[in-house]
């Protein structure tokens, strides 16, 4: 008998029955389900689902839910299924270099009790934002890499090792202006967020607004992702746009497009946090 809620995401090659199936194993086992929302992507023929129900009376063990799940489903209907719970607190570590903006608004968010995380962390390659964390009573650590970067590998490796010992569940790279390495990627597979300053796949790389300036866009945008190896190309969470004119500079630019980059990834966050994300193949599912 145990209270709390439990969250499930899956998702499997498109049939009859599936739903009846899955919300029946809850039912019969005296689960009171809350919340569901179900995708059917008809060019893929993909089933995309979200199930979360109360844990107080239900039968099975919370620690042996995804076996049941996993025996009864995995093979039969090809689905991958992942289980959450709700009073299972994520740990949440953020990366920030010299720009205060987005790390202001998640540790505001946070005080205010806007989300349902821990941040035992901050990790930065410079020292400027110390203060910041401070004020949030937060521990910060800096690495800081050598010009011709010789050291990255070590840096990487004494990075995971602080987010293994701070049990961190995911990364939000807060204008985080590194190139965050393979390993680190493995450890945290769509586990690690970024912000980046323009509506992608357009203006990739170094100052997207100087290119969008460049360039005569009457729109400039922020986009908020996973990580992946490819560098700004994994699966897309949130995005948003506003318009400028031809009166705008690239620093006028800048200034608007930060009030995006904050929002767009506080949206992400929330999402990540809720367990409302669902990545398959290079995109994402949000259920609302």
């Amino acid at each position: 008998m145990t209270d709390g809620k439990a969250i499930i995401l899956l998702h499997c090659p498109d049939r009859q029955g599936i739903i009846t199936d899955v919300t029946g194993f809850i039912t019969r086992n005296h689960g009171n389900i809350v919340y569901i929302d179900q995708y059917v992507d008809t060019v893929e023929g993909h089933l995309f689902m979200r199930i979360e129900w109360e844990l107080k009376g239900f039968f099975i063990p919370r620690e042996h839910i995804k076996e049941v799940v996993d025996e009864l489903f995995a093979e039969r209907y090809g689905m991958t299924s992942s289980i959450f719970f709700s009073d299972e607190r994520p740990r949440m570590a953020i990366f920030v270099s010299k720009m205060s903006h987005c790390l202001y608004d998640l540790l505001a968010r946070h005080r205010e009790g806007e989300w349902d995380v821990d941040i035992p962390c901050i990790v930065s390659n410079h020292e400027d934002l110390r203060d910041v964390a401070g004020q949030f009573g937060i521990p910060f650590y800096v690495w800081q890499l050598a010009p011709d970067k010789s050291d990255a590998a070590q840096v990487e490796r004494e990075q995971l090792a602080l987010l293994e010992r701070e049990r961190i569940s995911f990364v939000v790279l807060a204008r985080y202006m590194q190139i965050i390495g393979d390993e680190m990627i493995a450890r945290y597979p769509h586990h690690i967020i970024n912000i980046h300053h323009s509506f992608l796949p357009a203006f990739v790389g170094a100052k997207p607004y100087h290119q969008a300036y460049e360039r005569g866009v009457k729109i400039i945008g922020a986009t908020s992702h996973y990580v992946t190896r490819e560098l700004d190309a994994g699966p897309i969470i949130e995005q948003d746009v506003v318009r400028i004119t031809h009166k705008d500079t690239p620093d006028s630019l800048v200034l608007k497009g930060r009030d995006l980059e904050k929002i767009v990834l506080s949206r992400a966050v929330s999402k990540h946090i809720e367990r409302k994300i669902l990545t398959y193949k290079n995109k994402t599912i949000i259920f609302g």
